[in-house]
């Protein structure tokens, strides 16, 4: 539910359709600005949602070229055409809650680059966007030069630091001689914005106003949003579309749903550590009551390998003094001579 200020003594909840309707054209920037500047208080679902992610970049291009101006460090002039694509459906009812909803796009024709945006943790993300960024770069068609490969990027947007050892809010990698540190190419590269590193961002990240992009998409109340949209009109742009967005029933449904996919996720999860807690528990009491049979097994053939040595060691004793008694008895001394 979005709270919009209309007069001192009403409050309505903007869910009506002349707020947005999937049939018909997005209504005016004025009346988006209208109602974007009279919310206030908590925002449904932010675009550190996916869905919400998503529907944001893919419905409005120019979001999408501010967005990636910021990133890359180019001037608008420099960016012609940013086609999607990997486009879905928007409104349309995800079945499959594992979907990716990762952006793939064409950058002026030329290079490929992959946005995703990543709220969990799978421990798994050097590896995925290493995999992600190849099949970006696998864009070479049959009867092309090697010279016609396009460059690749991948940037991930993280809701957690990927290397805790060595925050950082905005770091981009790509390969280089571990010697003398020259690029190997520009051709292949991976970025990563912390959305919880904010603060560690640099000058340059401020001059290009990535981190207003990203505390653009932490925000979680309106007040955040309208203050957000005054650093430029891309971010204006964007701010009306999350507004947009999230006026809409079915979108804040779809978005509902990953939340709850998510938190699912994160249930089963915990479920696993708690089990894997339970198993190593019971292995460190399986393993205690083994080494302890063990020990007893052990001391128990130490003692009877003690006691037969001993009852051996006493008959040979008792062999012994008979043995010598016999030698020595009178029946077995030779004779005196006469």
């Amino acid at each position: 539910m979005i709270l919009v200020r209309q007069s001192p003594d009403s409050i309505i909840t903007s869910q009506r359709r002349h707020v947005y309707d999937k049939k018909q054209s997005n209504p005016t920037s004025i009346s988006l600005t209208s109602m974007l500047e009279n919310a206030y208080g908590k925002i449904p679902y932010n675009m550190t949602n996916d869905y919400m992610f998503r529907a944001v970049l893919q419905s409005n291009n120019k979001v999408l070229r501010g967005l990636i101006c910021s990133l890359l460090h180019l001037k608008e002039t420099e960016v012609y055409s940013v086609e999607i694509t990997n486009p879905v459906i928007l409104g349309e009812a995800v079945h499959d809650k594992e979907i990716r909803l990762d952006i793939s796009l064409k950058l002026n024709n030329k290079s490929v680059i992959n946005l995703e945006m990543q709220i969990a943790n799978k421990l798994n993300w050097t590896n995925r966007s290493l995999l992600y960024l190849s099949r970006s770069f696998d864009n070479l068609h049959h009867g092309q030069d090697y010279l016609d490969i396009h460059s690749a990027i991948h940037i991930g947007f993280l809701d957690y630091t990927l290397f805790p050892e060595h925050p950082e809010f905005y770091a981009t990698y790509k390969m280089s001689n571990m010697k003398n540190h020259h690029i190997y190419s520009d051709n292949f590269v991976l970025s990563v914005v912390d959305l919880t590193c904010i603060d560690l961002a640099t000058e340059e990240d401020r001059l290009y106003h990535i981190n207003d992009w990203a505390r653009l998409f932490k925000a979680t109340t309106w007040e955040e949003v309208k203050k957000m949209a005054q650093q430029n009109e891309y971010l204006q742009e964007a701010s009306r579309s999350i507004f947009q967005f999230n006026t809409d029933e079915q979108m804040r449904k779809l978005c509902r749903d990953r939340v709850e996919y998510y938190q699912d996720l994160r249930n089963y999860e915990r479920y696993i550590k708690q089990q894997d807690s339970v198993i190593a528990k019971l292995t460190v009491e399986k393993d205690a009551a083994i080494a302890k049979l063990t020990a007893e097994k052990d001391a128990t053939i130490a003692e009877l390998t003690a006691e037969r040595d001993a009852a051996i060691a006493a008959l040979q004793s008792q062999i012994q003094s008979l043995t010598d008694q016999l030698q020595n008895s009178p029946a077995n001394r030779e004779p005196a001579e006469k």
